[in-house]
């Protein structure tokens, strides 16, 4: 028996820390890397040693670093060729490092997804964990002058790439409909009973808020997928019973540019984590039901989830 909760501790270190050794040189040029915690707990939540994890935007492969890691294998798709070599490279040091688990990395479109796997492969894997793209105001590192040299701070690894068709660059309503199409594939990769994990936040433009978690929740369920579980997972650490908050330069100068005009804006301190399971009964070629809704700002009334989804309790209990 095993104890979960709704709040996941995942970030009791940072994410260079939690990095460490594991990954390669150059992996943290990924504007929206994945907390490699985070990747780490839903893993262990949700499947056992030996299962199959799928990531069908795998970024530098921090699903798939953590799964082989822990013990299971994992299949990984990225639409961008250098994030792909990334992942190739992560994986071959976790190789050398002497992991049990052994994964794959296809240079592909995840809304192709189902064209690049073997079809025996279909309805296998245990675990589908994912997130869809974020705002830019997320994304980035900044370099201050006594590094560079140069007046002022200096914006880098901010973007995924420069290719117009990345899901990175195009409107939220076109994202929430590729996205059902990704999810819509990644339910026939499920097994009967599998879980997919999604972690999203929302965020602001023009100071309008973005309500991603609500719009991908319908997203999930138009693709075919049950709700279980709404968790939080931490992105501040905690100190004697305190939030150690780790924002990105850009959160901060967001925060304090909203508080300046009169916004009681708050620094984000964690990830909105959506649980679906694939229902026992699911065929694989089972359409998506409807489309989703358009992803709602502040004023307009939020996507409504008809489904069961809940937040986990600490007295919930799972038997592993």
């Amino acid at each position: 028996m095993s104890v979960s909760k709704s709040v996941w501790n995942t970030a009791p270190t940072s994410a260079p820390a939690q990095r460490g050794n594991r990954y390669t040189t150059g992996s943290a040029a990924h504007p929206a890397k994945m907390l490699p915690a985070i990747a780490a707990h839903a893993i262990r939540t949700y499947t056992q040693p030996g299962d199959l994890v799928l990531d069908p935007m795998c970024g530098i492969g921090t699903t798939l670093v953590e799964a082989v890691h822990l013990g299971r294998h994992a299949i990984g798709t990225e639409y961008e060729s250098k994030w792909a070599k990334l992942a190739r490279a992560n994986l071959a040091l976790a190789t050398r490092q002497g992991v049990t688990g052994h994964a794959t990395v296809t240079c592909t479109d995840a809304r192709h997804l189902l064209t690049h796997i073997p079809p025996e492969r279909h309805g296998t894997a245990a675990l589908v964990i994912t997130s869809p793209p974020y705002g830019p105001s997320v994304h980035g590192q900044v370099r201050s002058t006594r590094e560079t040299g140069q007046r002022g701070v200096v914006k880098q690894h901010y973007r995924y790439s420069r290719d117009p068709h990345n899901l990175a660059h195009v409107s939220t309503d076109k994202l929430l409909d590729a996205f059902t199409q990704i999810l819509t594939q990644c339910r026939t990769m499920l097994r009967p009973g599998g879980t997919a994990v999604v972690t999203t936040r929302p965020w602001r433009t023009r100071g309008e808020l973005i309500d991603l978690p609500s719009a991908v929740l319908a997203a999930g369920q138009a693709a075919g997928l049950t709700p279980a579980e709404r968790c939080v997972a931490l992105l501040a650490g905690i100190r004697d019973s305190r939030l150690i908050a780790r924002p990105s330069f850009f959160q901060m100068k967001n925060v304090r540019d909203a508080r300046r005009a009169g916004i009681p804006l708050h620094l984000v301190q964690h990830e909105d984590v959506l649980v679906f399971t694939r229902h026992t009964q699911d065929l694989a070629g089972h359409p998506a039901t409807s489309r989703p809704p358009r992803c709602s700002s502040r004023g307009q009334h939020p996507p409504r989830s008809t489904g069961g989804c809940r937040a986990r309790r600490a007295d919930d209990r799972r038997r592993r």
